[in-house]
């Protein structure tokens, strides 16, 4: 590989991990503002969106331009491929996370709902999915790519868990129906948060093993931890 060339990838690994960490931290502290009934740092999650945007772009920017100047071939090129594609989820899970702070905004000014659902820790899960993806990128995992799409089920049962539990709420308190649809939007925020994990770990076993898998959920199966 060129020497140029391999600078320019080099950074670019680094600038994906820096917007994927940018994009966790608004997943975290958005579910932080639901916990504490915080409106400011909700508000501080929707404003600081911008710099995740900016970096999405700049990000783009550069790959088009290593495709245009150095022409990269075989697993350089699906590397530049792949990393426009996740660049795209990484700007959707930020997106999510102002639409999840946006829930907190308004659920911080309305009068308490007891609803006993563990957001921090299915944020965490999710955190963990997009960190974990990232990583299989730059170490070109497909085993931890491969787990990453295990851990899409946990989510989707923690997701389908809130929906009953709001439904009970409901039932119990109707008077608090507009605060438990907001939660519940919150769960389903945190629940495709995970589905663009996987969406970048699918990508990642494309770039290494040439194998499209994302019709093929039922393949991930044998590889859950007993």
């Amino acid at each position: 590989m060129p020497v140029h060339l391999q600078r320019e990838i080099e950074n670019l690994k680094k600038d994906i991990l820096t917007l994927g960490a940018m994009a966790e931290m608004s997943v975290r502290e958005a579910t932080l503002a639901i916990e504490n009934r915080d409106e400011v740092l909700a508000r501080s999650v929707i404003e600081k969106d911008i710099k995740v945007d900016q970096m999405e772009v700049e990000i783009e920017e550069a790959c088009l331009k290593i495709l245009a100047l150095h022409q990269p071939v075989a697993i350089d090129l699906r590397f530049i491929i792949a990393v426009l594609k996740i660049n795209n989820d990484l700007e959707r899970v930020g997106d999510l996370a102002v639409n999840i702070a946006e829930r907190a905004a308004f659920l911080a000014v309305q009068p308490p709902v007891d609803i006993r659902f563990d957001f921090v820790g299915m944020a965490n899960k999710a955190q963990t999915m997009v960190k974990k993806s990232l990583d299989a990128l730059v170490n070109l995992s497909v085993q931890l790519a491969h787990d990453v799409c295990v851990c899409d089920d946990e989510v989707d049962a923690l997701n389908r868990e809130m929906y009953l539990i709001v439904q009970d709420a409901i039932a119990r308190s109707p008077e608090h129906t507009e605060a438990l649809l907001h939660l519940l939007s919150a769960s389903r925020h945190l629940e495709r948060i995970a589905d663009h994990a996987t969406n970048i770990a699918e990508d990642v076993i494309y770039m290494i093993d040439g194998e499209i898998v994302r019709h093929r959920a039922e393949e991930y199966k044998p590889h859950v931890r007993n």
